[in-house]
C-alpha cells in the first residue's frame, strides 16, 4: 500500500500481495518491526508449543553471504530487513532434559526419543505459519516482503553462518521493506480455483484439465530458452524442479534430516 493510513479489507490487501524485490532506501521503523514480530508470535501454533524461532540479520556481512548462499540473489543483501524463521525443537528437548524427562522415562520404561520427520514436518507449519502472520503483518503497514526457500540449501554453511544447534532448521527466510514510491509490481495470476479445490475427495485431473490449467502461462513460454525445453513443462522442469538449487536443496534437506530421526537420547 502507497499510504499505510488507508484502510482497505483484508480480503483485498492479499490481492493485492507480491514478491517485492525492490524497496524504498530507508530503513524498517522500530515500531514497526515490534508489530511485524507481533503479528508473528500470534500465529497458530500446534499444541501452543511454539516451535520456531526467527532470526533478525542486522549484520550486513551476514545478509551479503546469505545473498550469494540462497541461489545468488543480490537484492536480499540491499533488504532494509531480513528474517529468517526457523523450525525448532531445540528449545523443548533441552528443557525436557532439565526437566528429568530422560529418568521419567526410564522409571516408567518409555524410550526418551528425540525429534523425528513428523517434529521437523510439524516445526516446519509452525515456523511457516508464523512467517505468513509477520508477512501480513508488513503488509498492512505499507512493507512488502519476499519469502526466500533457498535458506534451506547449504545447510552446512547456514548453520555455521547462524550458529544452530541439531535440532533447528532454516525453513524460510522472509525479506521486507517498504514499498518504493509509486512502483508496485502487478500481481501474478493463479490457477483458477476448479484446479485446486476439491470436496471431500482428491480431485485427479485428466490431461484435458492439465492442458485447460497451464493454457494461461503456456503463453509465456519461449521457444528460445536457455536450456532447449521444448514445451513450458519441460522449461519449468529445467528452470525450477529439475534445476541444481534444487537438487542442492534435497542434498541439504536430507543432511540437516539425520539430527530428526528420533534416536535415542
Amino acid at each position: 500500500m502507497a499510504n499505510p493510513q488507508e484502510r482497505i479489507s483484508v480480503q483485498e490487501m492479499l490481492r493485492q500481495r507480491v514478491s517485492l524485490r525492490k524497496y524504498a532506501e530507508r530503513p524498517v521503523k522500530d515500531e514497526d518491526l515490534k508489530a511485524i514480530i507481533e503479528g508473528a508470535m500470534r500465529a497458530p501454533t500446534a499444541g501452543n508449543m511454539m516451535m520456531y524461532s526467527m532470526i533478525i540479520v542486522a549484520d550486513q556481512d551476514i545478509k551479503q553471504r546469505l545473498s550469494e548462499t540462497c541461489d545468488h540473489q543480490p537484492f536480499i543483501a540491499r533488504a532494509p530487513l531480513v528474517i529468517v524463521f526457523l523450525a525448532d525443537l531445540q528449545r523443548w528437548f533441552d528443557f525436557y532434559l532439565d526437566s528429568g524427562v530422560a529418568d521419567f522415562c526410564n522409571e516408567q520404561g518409555r524410550e526418551f526419543s528425540g525429534p523425528d520427520e513428523a517434529s521437523l514436518m510439524l516445526a516446519s507449519c509452525d515456523a511457516l505459519i508464523a512467517a505468513q502472520n509477520a508477512a501480513i503483518s508488513a503488509e498492512a503497514l505499507g512493507i512488502g516482503s519476499c519469502y526466500i526457500g533457498d535458506i534451506m540449501e547449504n545447510y552446512e554453511t547456514h548453520k555455521e553462518l547462524l550458529d544452530l544447534p541439531p535440532y533447528v532448521f532454516p525453513i524460510s527466510m522472509l525479506c521486507f521493506g517498504y514499498y518504493p514510491e509509486g512502483e508496485r509490481p502487478k500481481p501474478k495470476e493463479r490457477f483458477e480455483s476448479k484446479f485446486i479445490v476439491s470436496e471431500n475427495k482428491y480431485n485427479h485431473l485428466t490431461k484435458q484439465d492439465r492442458e485447460a490449467m497451464f493454457a494461461a502461462r503456456a503463453k509465456d513460454f519461449n521457444p528460445k530458452n536457455t536450456w532447449g525445453a521444448k514445451n513450458y513443462g519441460q522449461w519449468m522442469y529445467a528452470k525450477k524442479t529439475g534445476a541444481d538449487f534444487s537438487i542442492e536443496m534435497a542434498r541439504s534437506v536430507r543432511a540437516a534430516l539425520e539430527n530428526w530421526r528420533g534416536d535415542n537420547i
